[in-house]
């Protein structure tokens, strides 16, 4: 659907954005969702607010309030093998993936535009349970450039370059059940 008025359109995805489909198959599938289901999910805390999508991160968490990375607990066995799967296809060195976020979304739960902290450089998501729009956008002037990814369960994306660091993204509501597992590698010092 095109967007009239305010709204650019790109011709292509934002330059650093790389998807794939059918990344892993149904029965992985459902047994990365039984494991993200069984964790001690928490809504997502950012500063003095709360999300309505829960979380749980490993490897590393990022702290609102302080406004800076903390530990947080290892990334668990079971995520290994995905990470390391997933690590290959973007071309990362094995060990790469620092920091794994695992979240649920409730049927009419989104997330707002934003951009991945600093810290984290690629970021890789794998989308789970159900279909959502990835939507990106940049300013372009006055106008706003746009791109929507239909990220379908079991897809992978990449954000690197620009698709990481000049444009943002968000998800709107969902229409049902979805879990991701975000897979970030680390920004050098």
């Amino acid at each position: 659907m095109t967007q009239l008025g305010l709204f650019a359109e790109p011709d292509a995805s934002p330059a650093g954005l790389r998807h794939t489909n059918d990344f892993i198959d149904a029965a992985t599938e459902r047994e990365l969702i039984g494991r993200i289901a069984a964790l001690p999910l928490q809504r997502f805390q950012f500063g003095a607010f709360e999300g309505n999508r829960r979380v749980a991160w490993f490897g590393y968490s990022y702290d609102y309030a302080l406004q800076r990375l903390a530990e947080a607990e290892p990334i668990p066995d079971w995520v290994r093998p995905v990470a390391r799967q997933v690590e290959a296809w973007a071309g990362l060195r094995e060990g790469s993936v620092q920091q794994v976020l695992c979240t649920e979304y409730d049927a009419g739960v989104g997330i707002g535009w934003h951009r991945d902290k600093p810290h984290f450089d690629k970021v890789l998501g794998l989308s789970l349970g159900s279909a959502c729009k990835f939507r990106f956008r940049r300013r372009s002037g006055d106008k706003w450039e746009r791109y929507t990814l239909a990220a379908l369960p079991r897809s992978l994306y990449l954000m690197d370059g620009e698709a990481r660091s000049q444009w943002e993204h968000s998800i709107p509501p969902v229409e049902a059940r979805r879990y991701s597992v975000t897979f970030r590698t680390m920004k050098r010092t």
